[in-house]
C-alpha cells in the first residue's frame, strides 16, 4: 500500500465546537477520524461514550476508525457496529480470547484492529495476524493525549513489518501518540501506513494546514 493515511485523533478536538472540528476534518486531506474511548478501568481516563460517538457519525464522512482503551470490550462490539464504526480496535491486554473477539468485529460487519501497549511485544500477535486488518502500536502510554513519543516505537513498527510480509498478511500498521511533524516521515520509513495525531493537528494555528503538511511529508 503506497498511499499513507492520516488520521486525526478527535480526543484533541474543541468538544465545545465538535462540529465545526469534524467539517474540518472532512473538508481536509485526512483519511480516517480517530475515535479514543476510554473507560477510567483500563486506562485512567475517561473520555466519550456512545452518544457522541453518534453525534460524530452524523457528520463525519470519513472512515471511522475507533480505539477502544476499555475493558471486556467484547460487550460493546455490536453497540458501535450499530454507530457506523468503519474499523474497531481492542487492546491486546483487555481481551482473554483475542482470536474470538476479532471474528466477533468482522462478524458485526466492521474491520478488526488490535492495539498494543508500549511493553508488549508484537509476537504476540503471530498467530492471529493474518486475521488482523490493523495494527495499532501504542507509541505512549494509553490514556491521556499530549505524551511524549517512545523511540522504541521505530523497532517495534520494524519487527511488525517483518512479521506480515512473513505471513504475507495485508495488515495496516497504524501508530498512536506523540506524531508531529519531524518524526512522520521516519515512522513511514519504518513501516507505518497510518499516522494519528491528535494535540499536534488541533492544538496547531491552522489544523487543515497542518493535516495538509503531514500529508505532504508522507507521499
Amino acid at each position: 500500500m503506497n498511499n499513507k493515511l492520516i488520521a486525526p485523533s478527535i480526543l484533541a478536538a474543541d468538544f465545545a465546537n465538535l462540529q465545526r472540528d469534524i467539517e474540518m476534518v472532512n473538508n481536509s486531506e485526512a483519511d480516517w477520524f480517530h475515535i479514543d474511548v476510554m473507560d477510567g478501568l483500563f486506562v485512567p481516563n475517561i473520555s466519550f461514550g456512545m452518544p457522541v460517538i453518534k453525534a460524530i457519525a452524523k457528520h463525519a464522512n470519513k472512515t471511522l476508525d475507533t480505539h477502544l482503551m476499555i475493558v471486556d470490550p467484547d460487550r460493546y462490539i455490536q453497540d458501535f457496529a450499530d454507530l457506523g464504526v468503519d474499523i474497531l480496535t481492542v487492546h491486546y491486554e483487555a481481551c482473554t480470547h483475542l482470536h474470538r473477539t476479532i471474528q466477533a468485529i468482522k462478524a458485526a460487519g466492521m474491520q478488526a484492529g488490535v492495539a498494543l501497549n508500549p511493553h508488549t511485544s508484537i509476537s504476540v500477535l503471530e498467530e492471529v495476524i493474518k486475521d488482523i486488518d490493523v495494527v495499532l502500536i501504542m507509541s505512549v502510554n494509553p490514556g491521556f493525549g499530549g505524551q511524549s513519543f517512545i523511540e522504541n516505537t521505530y523497532k517495534k513498527i520494524s519487527q511488525l513489518k517483518e512479521l506480515i510480509l512473513a505471513n504475507n498478511a495485508t495488515t495496516l500498521i497504524e501508530i498512536d501518540g506523540g506524531v508531529n511533524g519531524d518524526n512522520a516521515k521516519k515512522l513511514v520509513a519504518a513501516g507505518a501506513d497510518v499516522l494519528v495525531a491528535g494535540s499536534y493537528i488541533f492544538g496547531s494555528d491552522n489544523s487543515k494546514e497542518t493535516i495538509s503538511d503531514l500529508k505532504n511529508k508522507i507521499s
